[in-house]
């Protein structure tokens, strides 16, 4: 029984997930993931009291993978500002391949519920970030500086730049071209931190 409960948690956040990834998460009323998880409504509910906490369990899943990934950027051999770069156009690449989930993660309205665990979530990113800092302070490849403060800046920073491109009908993308958007921001938040010598 448990086993027959821990797969269809699992089912319906697979079906979550495929559904935002198509059309964020107004593609994904609680009927249609039913459908897509070949379950009743009821038992999407006997899992999740609500939307809200569906999307935000799909959310929480989709950025501790993201996580993963910067981790391993930010935590690979080399110089912090190489390591820097790499993981910001690392981020911003697949939040173009994936637009639509990316526009659901970070941007598209919603309630207060789902902004909350957005906030807990850039937080999430600013540490990995911080940490990596820290280390381009310490070799002198970064200036001086708050690291915390900088970090949440950087986040902040390549998340709004992109909001424009990855909304839903947006000519943003279209307009500036995916690779000079990705490095444009990228050489943002690396020379924002750079000592005033080398920006």
């Amino acid at each position: 029984m448990q086993e027959r409960l821990a797969g269809n948690r699992a089912r319906i956040i697979r079906a979550t997930r495929k559904l935002v990834a198509r059309g964020g998460f107004r593609a994904a009323p609680i009927a249609a993931v039913a459908a897509t998880a070949g379950l009743s409504t009821g038992a999407i509910y006997r899992h999740f009291p609500s939307k809200a906490h569906l999307f935000i369990e799909v959310l929480t899943a989709a950025v501790a993978h993201e996580i993963q990934i910067l981790q391993r950027i930010s935590g690979a051999p080399g110089p912090a500002r190489l390591r820097l770069r790499n993981a910001v156009e690392s981020f911003a690449r697949r939040a173009l391949e994936g637009r639509y989930l990316a526009y659901a993660f970070i941007a598209e309205p919603i309630d207060a519920e789902v902004d909350s665990a957005r906030i807990r979530c850039r937080s999430q990113f600013s540490e990995v970030f911080e940490l990596l800092l820290r280390e381009g302070i310490h070799s002198g490849e970064f200036a001086q500086q708050d690291a915390a403060v900088a970090a949440a800046c950087i986040v902040g920073a390549f998340i709004e730049a992109l909001v424009g491109p990855i909304a839903p009908g947006s000519e943003a993308l279209r307009a500036r071209g995916g690779q000079r958007l990705v490095a444009t921001i990228s050489g943002f938040c690396l020379r924002a931190v750079l000592p005033v010598e080398s920006a």
